[in-house]
């Protein structure tokens, strides 16, 4: 009985599918041996570390920190006015910075400094020059 129903199930071979055979099906399932292969060693490449992209975006985001730190971007101790100059303020947070840059600047910057490079990127990229 078992074979009659695993019979009548249809097989398919790509997108057309063939019609099931009155013959009982011997094998539904082929079970394959598990092949060893050899100890080679796994390939990893290594060239993004000089590659253009990596140093636009180390170049983009260390700029961004760097300005950050030293007073030349909008800080959680820097607010920015209407005019666009810095002024200090007392923001409450606690650092060991003497400028006072706190790890929330040190994420805010980096952040921006990753999202410039992006878009330097992305624009290298589809004017093709990288």
């Amino acid at each position: 009985m078992a074979t009659a129903v695993i019979t009548s199930i249809p097989q398919y071979n790509g997108l057309r599918p063939q019609a099931a055979s009155a013959s009982p099906v011997k094998n539904l399932v082929t079970v394959q041996p598990m092949r060893h292969r050899g100890r080679r060693a796994l390939g990893a490449r290594c060239d993004f570390i000089g590659s253009p992209t990596n140093l636009i975006m180390i170049t983009s985001t260390s700029l961004m920190l760097f300005a950050g730190r030293f007073g030349l971007a909008p800080s959680a101790n820097r607010k920015s006015t209407a005019g666009l100059k810095l002024e200090a303020r007392d923001s409450g947070l606690q650092t060991g910075d003497p400028a006072g840059f706190t790890l929330a600047d040190t994420l805010a910057c980096g952040s921006v400094g990753h999202i410039i490079g992006v878009g330097v990127v992305l624009g290298l990229k589809n004017i093709g020059a990288l």
